[in-house]
């Protein structure tokens, strides 16, 4: 066999089961939405309010009053498909307290006992955080109860995972013509749609004349469709006539792409879909034409048919030269004989990744 078509393919499929698993990293979603509870208790000089779960702080907790059926709920905005829940009970006193908790994933606000059940909680130990699999169900709000009379539900923290597979944004490189304040660019591509802090999740330009905002998907692409997810509070109108342009060049700072679709108008915290019809490309542009306008964003979302021009994925490794691939190979005989894929791989990796510096 020869032997550079063997570590290209070899590598190749590395470099495909590295994106995959980066795709398939849960993301937590919970801090993205609002929680209430059924009652709240006040007393010992300490704030026990539903958004403590939320804080990422295991000392700060969050506990109803005793009564029947407590329950404290997530509003995470819009509807998910969870992968898992994970919940961390208190670190001193009334850590049994949580024994018997019910944990539900639907859409029902007002019925919250309605929901579905993902996991029941036997215990879960002082100032532990336990993992709850909820594989594929969907829902806009996450319950916590216990179902009985004299109980009370307390906690300190609760995450909401969900996996995002498939966008081809996420982890690219991005960049726009200007930034307002901590409206980053690269916060478009977080996945948080900016329900609850939109300057802290949604990029923002300055307001300038053509304002753009792009993301380099590192390869060329058939992009079958993008979705903009607009900001939910202030000045939702600013997006109207964004063109979403696709194509190879940075002429004009990709400005000047074909143009896949221009968005008339989008309502404040929606997110629609823009049919891209396989369009090739490896920019993706979101441009504003005009003067003093200002181009805010929440979520950039792009989905492909398939790869057109793939170097392999070797590129995201540093290894996809295949002029420098050949050249290590060639440089290095005695590697051909080493008897352990895993052993080439990495030899290769290094030499490849050393020569293409």
């Amino acid at each position: 066999m020869n032997m550079r078509v063997f570590y290209k393919g070899l590598l190749s499929l590395l470099g495909k089961i590295l994106r995959f698993s980066l795709e398939r990293i849960p993301v937590n979603i919970a801090s993205w939405g609002t929680a209430v509870q059924s009652t709240t208790f006040y007393g010992l000089n300490h704030d026990w309010s539903a958004q403590n779960a939320l804080d990422g702080l295991n000392n700060i907790c969050t506990r109803t009053e005793e009564q029947s059926d407590p329950w404290w709920k997530l509003d995470l905005k819009k509807t998910y498909s969870v992968n898992r829940v994970t919940i961390t009970n208190r670190l001193i006193c009334c850590v049994n307290w949580i024994d018997g908790a019910e944990i539900r994933i639907g859409n029902d606000s007002s019925d919250v006992f309605s929901n579905p059940v993902c996991a029941v909680v036997s215990s879960i130990p002082a100032g532990a955080t336990y993992s709850f699999s909820c594989p594929g169900m969907e829902g806009r709000y996450v319950i916590v109860n216990i179902p009985g009379t004299s109980k009370t539900v307390t906690f300190c923290e609760v995450a909401v995972y969900v996996i995002f597979p498939g966008n081809l944004a996420t982890g690219r490189t991005v960049i726009q013509s200007s930034t307002d304040g901590y409206w980053f660019a690269h916060q478009a591509i977080d996945f948080n749609p900016g329900f609850t802090n939109s300057w802290s999740a949604c990029s923002s330009t300055d307001i300038q004349t053509n304002p753009w905002w792009r993301v380099d998907l590192g390869y060329i692409y058939r992009v079958s469709r993008v979705v903009i997810t607009n900001i939910p509070d202030c000045c939702p109108e600013r997006i109207n006539g964004t063109e979403i342009r696709i194509g190879n060049s940075l002429e004009n700072n990709g400005n000047n792409n074909p143009t896949c679709a221009v968005i008339s108008s989008l309502p404040a915290g929606v997110s629609s879909t823009y049919t891209c019809n396989n369009m090739e490309g490896r920019y993706v542009n979101l441009f504003i034409p005009g003067n003093s306008r200002i181009l805010t964003l929440c979520e950039v979302e792009v989905y492909e048919e398939g790869v057109i021009k793939q170097q392999s994925m070797l590129t995201v490794l540093c290894l996809a030269a295949q002029t420098s691939t050949e050249h290590c190979l060639q440089s290095q005989p005695q590697r051909r004989q080493q008897s352990s894929a895993f052993i080439d791989l990495f030899t290769v990796y290094c030499c490849c990744h050393t020569d293409l510096k």
